[in-house]
């Protein structure tokens, strides 16, 4: 233990300390809060860019350190570099390369187009959220620059004041998707926002990142499937596309509905969105006595050859050329949803309706991961599958009909209403399922297509089954009366 002596001992050593280290500070700085930015030049409409260009550090990015780390690793983090990389490099280019008005709600030339100063390369923060000064000035909640969620050729912010464009028109075929006018299908019921409604969806997701719209209803639009952060996943998607189970794929989000019948519902006798369900066999009712389970039947589209499942056809990317000079004319991106959309004269994809052959479609979706050898294979391949389920859905339907004239309207053996599940409704889930494209289209084929392509083994074996069911439960007959009722020999063998 120390003694008061040698405490009183120690204090001219503590003076002595106290005294240098206070010339050392009078002497140098120890603390200094360091300029996080410079002030934008003159021009510049508040856009105030890199805080270090060299490091890819934004100005914003000093306090949003995690948002910066995401959005390092994305393209707009190098979409400077790409441009000057590219060999095609023009300037009127330049401005959607780097941060200027163009992706926000500035409308006058700010940003790189205004100064050309290299702080501003690069698809910034604030080529989206706008300029930043006021926040970083006065970091409140009131001064944060919000990013827009709608798109559109008319608006002057967002994702499609750059993506758009002969050579990547995404906002152009975006617009004659149904992700465009999704919208007007919702008809206020609660149940259908969260994908009917691109902020339904974010909410479904549990995304819950602050943006203009908020509050506001709005379509499936750019930002909903595609993280402008991130870059977890291909195309910096919210979810993977291919490669994953169902629950976890981007487009089975929603195209995974109602996939077997549900008698508490009024609409339960139909499917809606079943075609993630189908790629996997585990969609329809499966009628008793059927020997396959659910998953025995997956379908070749949803085999583990095709590696990116929907998008694969769904997001076909290719290049329409002039026909008499052979000249670039369009960049189709697959922002159209369509796997074989309708083309015009020219190929170029469009947003019209038409007829199923080579001439009125693009079957180009159809030759990636080597799937089909030619348009013309394709086309033969879904020609035959529509006129298989076309004929099977006919004969059930004639046995339907018999059960109860009025099909799925009130009364009868077939009411979604009553409460109660009967056989004859089961097979007329599958009936509805084979026809899930939609009648009354230019070539009746069309009606059958979505099952057609998506699983028409599965639809065809549910559809034979249905008929045996029903003609045996019923006693109703066939119009064909020597009809096998078989299973068919699927391409596997099996």
């Amino acid at each position: 233990m120390r003694t008061l002596t040698s405490r009183i001992a120690f204090l001219p050593l503590l003076v002595l300390a106290l005294t240098s280290l206070s010339a050392c500070v009078d002497e140098k700085i120890v603390y200094r809060d360091r300029e996080l930015f410079e002030d934008p030049p003159s021009g510049a409409a508040d856009f105030i860019g890199y805080s270090d260009q060299e490091a890819k550090l934004t100005v914003c990015g000093n306090c949003h350190v995690e948002k910066q780390g995401e959005w390092a690793g994305t393209g707009h983090a190098e979409a400077w570099e790409g441009l000057q990389a590219s060999g095609a490099a023009q300037t009127f280019c330049e401005g959607c390369h780097t941060v200027s008005e163009l992706g926000n709600a500035v409308t006058e030339a700010g940003g790189y187009n205004a100064t050309q100063d290299a702080r501003y390369e690069d698809v910034q923060c604030e080529s989206c959220h706008g300029p930043g000064l006021d926040h970083v000035t006065n970091p409140t909640r009131a001064t944060i620059p919000l990013a827009p969620m709608t798109v559109g050729l008319e608006n002057t912010e967002g994702c499609g004041e750059c993506h758009q464009g002969t050579h990547h028109p995404f906002v152009e075929q975006w617009e004659e998707s149904g992700h465009g006018t999704l919208i007007g299908f919702a008809a206020g019921r609660d149940g259908c926002k969260n994908c009917h409604s691109g902020n339904g969806a974010l909410a479904s997701w549990g995304v819950n990142t602050n943006y203009k719209e908020a509050g506001e209803t709005f379509e499936i639009t750019c930002a909903v499937c595609h993280d402008p952060h991130a870059h977890d996943n291909e195309g910096q998607l919210r979810f993977p596309i291919g490669g994953v189970a169902i629950e976890d794929n981007l487009c089975s989000q929603c195209h995974n509905r109602r996939v077997e019948p549900d008698p508490g519902s009024s609409h339960g006798l139909e499917p809606h969105a079943p075609e993630t369900a189908l790629l996997s066999g585990d969609a329809g009712w499966f009628p008793p006595g059927l020997t396959i389970e659910r998953g025995d039947i997956i379908a070749s589209h949803g085999s583990e050859g095709n590696e990116d499942l929907c998008a694969t056809c769904h997001v076909a990317s290719f290049t329409v050329t002039d026909k008499a000079t052979g000249d670039f004319a369009f960049q189709a991106v697959g922002h159209g949803f369509n796997a074989i959309p309708c083309v015009d004269a020219d190929g170029i994809p469009n947003n019209e309706d038409c007829g199923l052959s080579t001439t009125e479609r693009s079957y180009e979706g159809c030759l990636g991961s080597g799937c089909h050898s030619s348009p013309e294979a394709a086309f033969s391949a879904l020609q035959s599958a529509t006129t298989s389920l076309e004929f099977w859905v006919e004969e059930l339907k004639g046995l339907l009909v018999q059960v109860d004239p009025n099909l799925a309207s009130s009364g009868g053996e077939i009411d979604a209403t009553d409460g109660k599940f009967t056989l004859a409704e089961g097979a007329y889930f599958n009936m509805a399922m084979a026809e899930f494209g939609g009648s009354g289209r230019p070539d009746p084929r069309l009606a059958y297509a979505g099952a057609a392509v998506h699983n028409p083994f599965l639809t065809e074996q549910l559809l034979i089954a249905s008929i045996k069911v029903v003609k045996e439960q019923y006693g109703v007959q066939l119009s064909s009366p020597d009809l096998v009722l078989e299973r068919r020999i699927l391409p596997d063998g099996r």
